[in-house]
């Protein structure tokens, strides 16, 4: 992984990430000098030099988009391209359709000269070079070799999270290192013979990393001064928890400890970093709301045709600094899903959703109206997801560092929105993925959707 701005980028992703823009740039640079030769004008360079680059800025966004920067490398090579396949043409579609809006606004950069043929040859500069790439990732050779310094049970998770990883980054693991004191949980044959130090057994088996997944470091077992070699012997050493954010996504929140939370990035509230937030808040919202009203309006026509109830509903969460404030929502449930007043999750197929509400809440388009709160300043476009002061109680009392959410704003969408499953129990809470950078946001952003 390259850390950027506080955010892990897999490698291989930023590889490909590269090696695309320029390959794409090239593309782009043929099409203009083939136009301008058969065109036979006279153009200033400056004006193909920025078609070039919106064209491959916009490709590349438009793939972005789609999830094209997070497929599984580790597939057969044809499958890859198949899945490559099915969403180059709709990212093409979306940059060809961007780029024909810039072109009718913004005239003077000639974007029109890149018609068909550009697109063209770039969708099979893209596939090209994503072939080539699915097939070297296959080896062994791009696999990055990490040795686990425990055989217990924390030992035994990250193995199964370094074997099983998918995506663009690839693991072996050669072995475990045995600390006395662990509770044997990883098979005999994946240890390491004892003996040599880290840093030995690190060079002899060309490990570029060790992973410490100890589940107790207390007394003399903890092998400190063999560790700092190992740093400064150019071997890295991660924490298991860092590893864990690091690959998965996720805090492993048993395991957690509080130097983690102090000594950890991502907790800048600097008066920049807010204005910055609150700037692309309005922003964000604002474009949303106007491009989605054709689409908030059919929904609350639907919400009054279905069983002619309120459109809208109101719910008290619990936001920054624990104040309490009303969140707005299309109403998905019926109008007595609460009728004895006792809060409860909501299930992924809660029997108390309404036909209409099913649909809106399955698009999102259930939390649209929530936009209201974000120019208001309740709530932000990115964080934790506001929880009621029923469950905030419940949470706080089981969840470790629970309330350290409530440092920063509440968002309409966060990374557990993005990365989990539906989540309808306190235990889905718990087990929610997030990141350092999240914590942030949100030291457990759970999603468990509430009665609405």
């Amino acid at each position: 992984m390259i850390r950027i701005f506080n955010h892990y980028v897999p490698r291989m992703a930023f590889i490909l990430l590269l090696m695309e823009v320029m390959l794409l740039l090239a593309t782009a640079g043929l099409a203009s000098l083939a136009w301008l030769a058969e065109a036979q004008r006279a153009v200033k360079p400056g004006s193909v030099y920025w078609s070039a680059l919106l064209f491959a800025l916009l490709i590349v966004l438009s793939m972005g988009t789609l999830g094209m920067y997070q497929s599984d490398f580790r597939l057969h090579p044809g499958h890859a391209l198949r899945q490559t396949l099915l969403r180059i043409v709709p990212a093409l579609l979306l940059a060809f359709g961007m780029l024909s809006a810039l072109s009718s606004m913004l005239p003077a950069l000639r974007v029109a000269q890149l018609g068909a043929f550009a697109f063209l040859l770039g969708g099979a500069t893209v596939l090209l070079t994503r072939l080539l790439l699915f097939s070297t990732v296959r080896t062994d050779r791009m696999a990055d070799r990490l040795i686990l310094l425990g055989d217990g049970a924390l030992a035994q998770e990250c193995m199964q999270l370094a074997v099983s990883k998918q995506g663009f980054q690839r693991f072996h693991v050669v072995g475990c290192v045995s600390v006395p004191g662990e509770e044997r949980r990883v098979a005999a044959s994946c240890l390491l013979p004892a003996g040599p130090s880290l840093l030995e057994l690190a060079r002899a088996h060309g490990a570029g990393e060790v992973v410490v997944s100890l589940g107790d470091r207390r007394g003399g077992a903890y092998p400190v001064r063999q560790l700092l070699e190992c740093v400064l012997g150019g071997v890295r050493v991660v924490d298991a928890a860092a590893f864990f954010e690091r690959e998965a996504c996720q805090i492993r929140i048993d395991t957690l400890q509080p130097s983690y939370l102090i000594f950890g990035g991502g907790f800048d509230q600097s008066f920049l970093r807010a204005s910055v937030k609150r700037t692309f808040d309005l922003a964000a919202s604002g474009a949303i709301c106007l491009a989605a009203m054709p689409v908030m309006l059919l929904a609350a026509a639907c919400i009054v045709a279905e069983d002619g109830g309120p459109v809208f509903y109101q719910q008290e969460r619990v936001g920054k600094d624990g104040r309490l404030f009303s969140v707005l929502k299309f109403r998905s449930m019926r109008s007595d899903a609460e009728g004895d007043g006792k809060p409860r999750w909501a299930a992924q197929d809660d029997p108390r959703v309404t036909r209409v509400g099913h649909w809106i809440r399955k698009l999102r388009i259930d939390e649209l109206p929530q936009m209201l709160n974000v120019f208001r300043g309740e709530m932000s476009f990115v964080g934790p997801r506001p929880e009621r002061a029923y469950f905030v109680g419940q949470l706080g009392e089981q969840v470790p560092y629970y309330n350290v959410r409530h440092s920063i704003k509440p968002g309409i969408t966060g990374l557990a929105q993005v990365r989990y499953q539906y989540g309808a129990s306190v235990d889905d809470a718990v087990r929610c993925r997030n990141s350092r950078l999240a914590l942030r946001i949100s030291i457990i952003s759970s999603r468990p959707r509430l009665a609405a």
